[in-house]
């Protein structure tokens, strides 16, 4: 690859639990990609519009609140409405296995249960961007 994968982690709504959003920020990081970390408390329209400015690669939501069902598809309805059709979403946090199945089917990519090794998330990543985008 021409240059480092860019990953946008964003936190979603009222959940204000954050640790884990920037235990994988720093993980990527030190894999090697550029990482913009949005803050807490953002709209799936502002994580869309950051993830177009900065022209990423992946969008990782972490969500601990129970707000998954909601906020995955509205972020991914946004998504294809601008057409980001090689951007990777995927994210991690506190989601059943029935709704991250649930989840797939509408194009959201493999979710993270906690305990997930940061080195999984970051192969995960890395071999996606490699097949789906081209830079």
């Amino acid at each position: 690859m021409k240059r480092p994968i860019r990953v946008l982690v964003a936190k979603v709504g009222l959940d204000g639990h954050d640790r884990g959003a920037k235990v994988i920020a720093t993980a990527l990081r030190d894999a090697g990609m550029e990482v913009i970390y949005t803050g807490l408390r953002q709209t799936p329209e502002m994580v869309v519009n950051a993830a177009l400015q900065e022209d990423v690669d992946a969008i990782g939501v972490s969500i601990l609140s129970g707000a998954h069902n909601t906020v995955f598809p509205k972020i991914a309805k946004l998504m294809k409405e601008k057409e980001m059709n090689d951007v990777l979403l995927t994210g991690g946090g506190i989601i059943p296995d029935e709704d991250m199945e649930e989840l797939h089917k509408i194009g959201v990519g493999k979710l993270f249960p906690p305990g997930t090794t940061t080195s999984a998330i970051v192969g995960y990543i890395t071999d996606w961007v490699k097949i789906n985008r081209s830079f």
